[in-house]
């Protein structure tokens, strides 16, 4: 392929150096083609020229050579110096950089993401080669440019400065990132004036200060007097373009330094930073509201996972640090406005508790004043977020929900900087989530704490203590939340010789259950203590229960007179049972000697029918046997298809013959809970009646 352009300078390890390479490479290549697309590969040879002699310069400090060769398909270009390469400047820092020096690999970087091709290499004089080339369209017909001197310039008019200034190809734009351009720009203007150093500084406005975006010289010539432009840009963006004049030399374009043309050159191309900071500012906000979204949807589904309130408080600073600050308490108000501690966490575990010994207010001398003044006040009647600065910087905000206040959260300032307007907000919207959640747990525990105080109340408090009977009974919801069961069972002394032992499931649970239950215990109380016959008593509390008008809440029953036998005959000791089943599974009598068997006759169920068919069956209770009614959650347990079912009840039963109610009782109900470690379905209500005279 025949060569159209062949060109070699070497330039000193001065930092003037890059900028007259570029130079080189505009003259050389000015004449290579008219073409958008030669004009694009001009301003990309150019930009990616300067990278590799300004690594030359920083990193080789040592003599380099420029080597440009142009061909009808692509221009190359490969800067030679002596210096370590790549490899050997990592080995030669392993450790870890930051701020301007951990930047430096940049320009290779971009080196690869603009160039066709690109490599490195080794000579075994010791030379260090960085090479590029970039692909040409196929060309129009052209001629060869001309040598011309290595070190040859020429005057730039003012309309060439311009353009120059402000042209940088689209193609090129398209693949820069506005950092990158806006180095690209400003590396440009330093050339055009000839100055010792140009920057960019930016502040973000969100409180961590103003930033060195982009620096085009040596850091120490920004010392000097500078030439300050202020980027026009929308608050809360601040910028400023700072130019720094080289003392006593003359500009190549007007030949004198001329502070006006500093100023107007810069004013000229700060417009154009400006959008570049602006373009990389809105996708950095972009990419922070998406983050944002995403971190405030995990937080809604983490704090909504539980309804204990424990859990509930305790997840919220989990939540907040270290994102939104190096430590963060919530406080929780009673009834009176007392504030405690619910929850605390720090990004140091080590400082945990030095700061609950001064944020919790039961412990040591409490808060301190400022804090405890404005926490009283935001749980008083505050809305907004307020800022404090002991035990650290932070703010607090209300946790707010219903319209009232439940508390407050407090967050410690993030590590090395104060919040920030956005920190602000996002802190307040965790805490309007936080208090929702806690609301709610608050008031799922005290639906349960009412629940559990009604499912109490269905049951007796305690069983009779009878000279020659033995009582014991065991209960087992399915639920420890806010479900109260339909099974109950009861033990009502009628007089000294009888006593009524009764055992039931309504239909359902909640509310309705736990109404229909307590109807059916005191009804069945009140009518069998005018003395009337269990079959009439059922019979009329079924009459009540079909007042109601409500079949789905219809109830199985098992109730049982237990009564002494009289004394003087031949046979007075043990006890006497009548039993009745309205729907219910068959109670267990378990013999002394060994042995179980289910009893009674089905009988229907009441609430369900106007007319209901029963019977009554007598037993015989001796020393030792023991009655042993439950609810169908016993038989009906289930481990996959199978059932605990009632023959194992009954060997199970038979199994505890001769101990007491109680031991009969526990018996059956690990039983019930070995079959299965699935978690209950159903309550399971036990009661034994055992005649120990």
């Amino acid at each position: 392929m025949p060569v159209l352009l062949e060109r070699r300078t070497r330039l000193p390890p001065d930092a003037r150096s890059a900028g007259r390479a570029r130079r080189i490479l505009q003259e050389a290549l000015r004449d290579l083609g008219d073409s958008d697309a030669d004009l694009d590969i001009v301003d990309t040879a150019v930009l990616l020229a300067s990278e590799l002699c300004e690594n030359a310069v920083l990193h080789a400090g040592t003599e380099f050579e420029l080597a440009l060769t142009a061909t009808e398909d692509e221009v190359t270009v490969a800067v030679t110096d002596r210096g370590a390469g790549p490899l050997e400047q990592h080995l030669a820092q392993p450790r870890q950089r930051y701020g301007r020096a951990a930047s430096h690999g940049r320009g290779l970087a971009l080196v690869q993401r603009l160039a066709t091709t690109w490599g490195t290499r080794h000579e075994t004089d010791g030379r260090h080669v960085i090479w590029f080339s970039l692909a040409r369209r196929p060309p129009a017909p052209a001629t060869q440019a001309p040598p011309a001197p290595a070190d040859g310039e020429r005057v730039w008019t003012t309309a060439e400065q311009a353009r120059w200034l402000l042209h940088v190809p689209p193609a090129l734009v398209d693949r820069l990132e506005p950092v990158e351009l806006v180095a690209e720009l400003v590396r440009r203007l330093r050339e055009l004036l000839d100055a010792q150093a140009a920057s960019v500084e930016v502040d973000d406005g969100d409180g961590s200060g103003t930033r060195e975006l982009v620096r085009d010289g040596p850091a120490q010539a920004l010392r000097g007097p500078a030439v300050a432009v202020r980027l026009p840009m929308t608050p809360p963006l601040r910028g400023i373009l700072r130019v720094v004049p080289r003392a006593g030399t003359a500009s190549r374009s007007s030949g004198s330094a001329d502070p006006d043309r500093t100023r107007d050159l810069a004013e000229l191309i700060a417009n154009r930073v400006a959008m570049a900071v602006e373009s990389q500012w809105l996708r950095a906000v972009d990419e922070r509201r998406r983050t944002w979204m995403t971190y405030l949807a995990e937080s809604s589904e983490l704090l909504g996972q539980s309804l204990d309130v424990d859990l509930a408080v305790a997840v919220v600073p989990q939540v907040v640090v270290p994102r939104l600050g190096r430590w963060c308490a919530v406080h929780l108000a009673d009834d009176t406005g007392h504030l405690r501690l619910a929850a605390l966490t720090h990004a140091d575990e080590n400082q945990l508790p030095e700061l609950r010994a001064v944020l919790d207010p039961d412990r040591g001398t409490g808060l301190p004043a400022e804090l405890r003044g404005t926490l009283a006040e935001l749980v008083r009647d505050g809305t907004a977020p307020v800022r404090f600065a002991v035990p650290t910087d932070g703010i607090a905000v209300p946790l707010r929900a219903r319209g009232g206040t439940i508390g407050a959260l407090v967050v410690g300032r993030p590590d090395g900087r104060p919040h920030s307007p956005e920190d602000v907000v996002m802190v307040g919207d965790i805490a309007r989530r936080a208090a929702l959640s806690i609301h709610n747990a608050q008031s799922t525990a005290a639906h349960v704490a009412v629940s559990q105080a009604l499912q109490q109340a269905l049951l007796p408090r305690a069983l009779p203590v009878v000279p020659g009977i033995d009582f014991a009974a065991e209960y087992l919801p399915s639920s420890s939340g806010s479900d109260v069961g339909g099974d109950f069972y009861d033990v009502l002394t009628v007089d000294p010789a009888h006593w009524l032992v009764s055992i039931g499931d309504v239909c359902g649970k909640g509310a309705r259950a736990a109404a229909r239950t307590g109807l059916v215990r005191d009804v069945l109380r009140v009518l069998v203590r005018d003395g009337r016959p269990l079959p009439r008593v059922i019979q009329m509390l079924n009459e009540v229960m079909i007042e109601a008008a409500d079949p789905l809440q219809f109830c199985t029953l098992a109730a049982a007179m237990v009564s002494r036998r009289r004394p003087g005959g031949t046979d007075s000791a043990g006890l006497d049972v009548e039993l009745v089943l309205a729907g219910h599974v068959q109670p267990v009598i378990v013999r002394a000697g060994g042995g179980a068997e289910l009893i009674g006759t089905f009988g229907t169920a009441v609430g369900l029918v106007p007319t209901v068919r029963l019977e009554c069956t007598t037993h015989r209770l001796a020393p030792g046997d023991t009655l042993l009614v439950y609810t169908d959650g016993v038989t009906e347990r289930r481990r996959r298809r199978e059932q605990f079912g009632p023959d194992r009840l009954l060997a199970v039963a038979g199994a505890a013959a001769g101990r007491s109610a109680t031991q009969l009782v526990a018996a059956v109900r690990e039983a019930v809970e070995e079959f299965s470690g699935d978690p209950l379905d159903d309550d399971v209500a036990l009661l034994a009646v055992r005649a120990t005279a």
